[in-house]
């Protein structure tokens, strides 16, 4: 391990999604001539964090992609689109074991794109917030969100206004300030509409 990250390359990357990601990142990153090491010193990461991140091994973020992306001259959806979907149901179906998994930078929480792409006017994401997972600052969007609590419990900040949520209930974020917490002893599962899309 010790050796690639030296040498600027990652070992063989496996097949599942966090590995097609990697394969997508180390794809791109060798079409632009550019090693792991200049990557990382582009993007203010260290060299074994990207090559664990091209063999699957540790998630990216969505601030990580977008500096990834920005530094690869490459979209963001560039990295979130699949290539092995069979043709004919390319733009039209996700497999289960074909989601694109969003890094995310708060611990215990973790995102699936459901939508076939980014080329609609918004996107379905599948949240799973861990027991006690939280986000304590306040995120602010230039979108309309709502949610679909599947499982579990969650507390949410819109604005100034605090909910608390069980399976079977709903929401919208409409432009507003919003954080979460997870209150209770099992993982919460959320599906979450975004438009416009943001990933």
């Amino acid at each position: 391990m010790a050796k690639a990250a030296e040498s600027g390359e990652a070992a063989e990357i496996g097949t599942s999604p966090g590995s097609r990601l990697g394969r997508d990142l180390r794809a791109l990153r060798k079409n632009r001539g550019i090693t792991l090491i200049e990557l990382a010193e582009t993007v203010n990461r260290s060299v074994g964090f990207l090559s664990q991140a091209e063999r699957g091994l540790s998630e990216l973020g969505i601030e990580d992609l977008r500096a990834i992306a920005k530094a690869l001259g490459a979209p963001l959806s560039w990295f979130l689109v699949h290539d092995a979907v069979p043709e004919a149901e390319r733009g039209c179906v996700v497999r289960a074991a074909g989601r694109r998994h969003i890094g995310t930078p708060v611990s215990g929480h973790t995102e699936e794109l459901l939508s076939p792409d980014l080329g609609g006017s918004f996107e379905v994401i599948r949240c799973v917030f861990e027991a006690g997972a939280e986000r304590k600052d306040l995120l602010l969007r230039e979108t309309e969100e709502t949610g679909y609590l599947v499982r579990g419990a969650l507390e949410l900040w819109i604005g100034a206004r605090h909910f608390h949520l069980q399976a079977g209930d709903s929401f919208r974020i409409n432009r507003e300030p919003a954080r979460w917490r997870n209150p209770g002893k099992v993982a919460a599962e959320v599906i979450w509409v975004i438009a416009p899309p943001i990933y």
